[in-house]
């Protein structure tokens, strides 16, 4: 899609791509529009969000609702100014870690996503403002507490396996001593 396309679209800082047939989200000429802040991608075709679209730190409001998303990007947490996000109507059944990051995200639609249950507990139903508004403070300190067990997860591991190390070239001395005093009397 030329840029030039996109400016016609473009209204103060909102540009709609709503019901475009997009299959591809085209974001070197998204990042060319800066000014571009509130971003209506809904009621295409996509089916991903690629990983440069997290690039995209401008945008405040994203309507993705309606498309075949079965995955965000796992660096979607980048977009850090992020404050209002429509997932409506998609395939998706996880949100990636990163997502814990999205700390000015005040509204938040994942109604219709055929999600895990622990992220459908969280999501509530989001029939009106107030509801979308805690979907977005119930998923993010949902996400948040999943990202710290992962973590902590992550740091057992971490100490096994430092722990197996330490142990191996104990070990490791322990036979080079025995060697090299045999090697001596020998």
């Amino acid at each position: 899609m030329p840029k030039d396309s996109l400016r016609d679209k473009l209204d103060g800082n909102e540009l709609d791509l709503s019901m475009s047939n997009l299959e591809v989200v085209p974001v070197k000429e998204l990042a060319a529009l800066p000014k571009a802040t509130q971003l209506d991608l809904s009621c295409n075709r996509l089916t991903v969000l690629p990983d440069a679209f997290c690039t995209l730190t401008h945008i405040i409001r994203l309507d993705v609702s309606k498309n075949g998303l079965t995955e965000l990007p796992k660096d979607f947490g980048h977009l850090d100014n992020l404050q209002h996000l429509d997932l409506l109507g998609n395939s998706l059944t996880t949100l990636p870690r990163s997502f814990c990051h999205l700390r000015k995200l005040k509204w938040l639609d994942l109604k219709d996503n055929p999600l895990e249950d622990g992220l459908k507990k969280n999501a509530g139903d989001c029939l009106d403002e107030a509801q979308c508004r805690k979907c977005a403070t119930r998923i993010l300190m949902y996400m948040k507490d999943l990202d710290s067990q992962l973590e902590r997860q992550w740091q057992k591991k971490l100490q096994k396996k430092r722990g197996m190390c330490v142990y191996i070239w104990y070990a490791f001395c322990s036979v080079s001593v025995c060697l090299s005093a045999w090697v001596l009397h020998a």
